[in-house]
């Protein structure tokens, strides 16, 4: 851009990399109106509806299958609003973290009783064996880590997979005489799908 300046001349003005730029617009919803909407749907439920999903919402502990179990029941919003309700609604503990910090104090002690056994504070016999004993249990906490997580991904993945296939025949046989009698029987299948390990 070419700008004269108070003698006449021209001087080439450049455009400055720090100027301010347009901000940014973004696609995601407001937050607090994603939790009203999730709200309004949840208070909108059936009777039977509400309480069995509040009552599932209660036992489980992984937000994914709750917000499957709602897409089921018709919410279609994110899965951000499910899991700010269960926030509000229970206290649940999170058990990946408990044994995230259980295992790292357990490497903590270990790493301990390794100073003690150099400083000659526990004979190195004694301490040899306490390291072996606490090493194996560490062993089978991140175990059982592993465990939960694989058996978490499985039954959201499995879920997951029902939802859709159970929302396809929903679709399918929209309008249809068997449409009442095929939502009974998908309801079953997901209760049934829910309580397995």
């Amino acid at each position: 851009m070419k700008k004269e300046d108070s003698k006449g001349n021209l001087q080439l003005k450049h455009k400055n990399s720090l100027s301010k730029t347009k901000q940014e617009i973004t696609s995601r919803p407001n937050a607090l109106i994603d939790s009203k909407v999730f709200e309004h749907w949840y208070d909108n439920l059936d009777s039977a509806s509400q309480e069995s999903f509040y009552v599932f919402a209660e036992e489980m502990f992984s937000a994914v299958q709750v917000y499957l179990y709602a897409r089921f029941l018709g919410y279609g919003g994110s899965i951000t609003a499910v899991d700010e309700w269960l926030h509000r609604k229970f206290d649940k503990p999170d058990h990946l973290a408990i044994l995230m910090d259980e295992i790292e104090k357990m490497q903590e002690d270990i790493r301990k009783l390794r100073v003690d056994i150099e400083s000659s504070a526990i004979k190195r016999d004694v301490g040899v064996a306490r390291i072996a004993a606490m090493q194996k249990e560490l062993r089978s906490t991140i175990a059982q880590v592993d465990s939960f997580l694989s058996s978490k991904d499985r039954k959201g993945l499995l879920m997951a997979g029902a939802d859709r296939a159970l929302r396809e025949l929903g679709a399918i046989f929209k309008d249809d005489p068997v449409e009442g009698p095929l939502q009974e029987a998908s309801m079953s299948v997901w209760a049934k799908i829910q309580f397995e390990e």
